[in-house]
């Protein structure tokens, strides 16, 4: 409890520091630099780059199809080669925008460059991805930080996404509900069997999340989908805990035109 305190703390003691800063310099795109009219907002260039996701696109994944499935054919529960060979714990999956240049610019300015006026845009933009997820779910579960790199970042931006989705959705967020037990590497140039490795056993539920997540519809929230192996987990720990079904919404999938 004394760590998330000082986290929330710092975290708004960052906020007022970012608020200083921006009253004396001009906003800039947080994806190329260039100086735009309000704080938190695209450039016209970057906006025009960035790539929302929509369908036709696996029903269960999320991810859009390599090949142009034809009119017909679109919308009509469609499943990828992956989802039917491999199908995940979880139920849905959802993503926002593909994660290309700009999309990895706008994480990495919200994780590590103390973007955090970014999350509400983020966020909203998930919200309206994972519209019908939200609609028959009972809470969000964002994925948690070890308490190691939780002390070290100061937020989990995780959380604040997931904050930014149930006041756009009314819908609650459970964000006591896991926690990571092991201090995992980061998976950045793992393979997809050694992501599944780096974070089996990783999240455990709490006391008080086994009472909260029971017989509820739950969705995880993260900002990045890779391969899925976080989600993965995820999603298993909290159905082996008593959830009844669970869904996955993130900012940002990476598309792996070999998979789908």
């Amino acid at each position: 409890m004394a760590t998330r305190t000082l986290a929330t703390t710092m975290t708004g003691l960052r906020s007022v520091f970012r608020v200083a800063v921006d009253a004396v310099l001009p906003p800039l795109c947080p994806a190329c630099g260039d100086p735009v009219s309000d704080a938190g907002a695209l450039c016209a260039s970057c906006w025009s780059r960035l790539s929302f996701i929509a369908r036709p696109y696996c029903e269960r994944l999320g991810v859009p199809f390599a090949h142009d499935v034809g009119p017909g054919l679109a919308g009509t529960g469609l499943l990828s080669p992956r989802a039917i060979a491999d199908p995940p714990a979880f139920g849905r999956a959802r993503a926002a925008v593909r994660y290309d240049e700009v999309a990895r610019s706008l994480v990495h300015a919200l994780k590590f460059g103390d973007r955090l006026e970014l999350a509400p845009m983020m966020g909203r933009w998930m919200a309206e991805a994972g519209r019908e997820l939200i609609g028959t779910a009972d809470a969000l579960v964002p994925v948690p930080l070890h308490w190691r790199r939780l002390w070290a970042r100061r937020f989990n931006q995780a959380a604040l996404l997931a904050t930014v989705m149930a006041e756009s959705r009314g819908i609650s967020v459970l964000a006591d509900a896991m926690r990571r037990v092991r201090a995992t590497p980061q998976q950045v140039g793992l393979t997809r069997a050694e992501r599944a490795s780096n974070v089996q056993s990783a999240f455990r539920v709490t006391e008080t999340g086994r009472a909260a997540i029971r017989g509820r519809r739950l969705i995880v929230v993260d900002d990045v989908m890779t391969t899925g192996a976080t989600a993965e987990t995820c999603a298993r720990t909290l159905l082996r805990a008593g959830a009844t079904n669970v869904d996955v919404v993130v900012f940002a999938c990476v598309i792996d035109a070999t998979v789908i």
